[in-house]
Parts: C-alpha cells; sequence; structure tokens
C-alpha cells in the first residue's frame, strides 16, 4: 500500500519538474524545436522515399508510414503557421 502512495508522489513530482521545464523554454526555442522535428520528419521521410526508389527497403509499410508522417507534420506545421500569422493580423488591427 505505501508502495502505490510513494510512486503516486515520485509521478506527480516528476510531472512538476517536467513542467518548470518545459515552462523555462521561450517561445522562440519552442518554436524552434517545433520547427525542428517537422524538419526531422521531412528528412526521414526523403529517406524512406529514397529507399523505396532504389529498392533498398525492407518493410514497405514502414517505409510508406514515415512518408506519411512527413506529409502530416509538413501540413501542421503549415497551419500552425498560417494561425500565428492571421492572430498577428488580427492583434495588429486593434485600434490602440
Amino acid at each position: 500500500m505505501t508502495d502505490s502512495i510513494g510512486s503516486i508522489s515520485s509521478k506527480q513530482t516528476n510531472q512538476v519538474n517536467l513542467n518548470n521545464t518545459q515552462n523555462d523554454l521561450s517561445f522562440k526555442d519552442m518554436l524552434k524545436n517545433a520547427v525542428n522535428e517537422v524538419n526531422d520528419t521531412q528528412v526521414q521521410g526523403y529517406n524512406a522515399m529514397e529507399n523505396i526508389a532504389t529498392g533498398r527497403v525492407k518493410n514497405l509499410q514502414q517505409a510508406v508510414q514515415k512518408i506519411e508522417e512527413a506529409e502530416l507534420s509538413l501540413k501542421l506545421g503549415l497551419e500552425v503557421k498560417n494561425k500565428a500569422i492571421n492572430a498577428y493580423r488580427e492583434i495588429m488591427k486593434m485600434p490602440v
């Protein structure tokens, strides 16, 4: 019984530490990390396409999955960019 209570409190402590680490990042750092993640996904997708084209692919399903992940991450990144630009435009329209 005490072990479960101890493990719950340690999980809560880890969650608090994780939240503090995320809060310490600036918007610039968060944006840079997100762009790097999208770029990494794109590189993996291109590598999967290259492996399919050259016949070096061992598992076609995984290769296609990497390509789909790359496509979806790029679409998500573009949508986030569009929303951010629209929000900026709305803010700039506000009277001071």
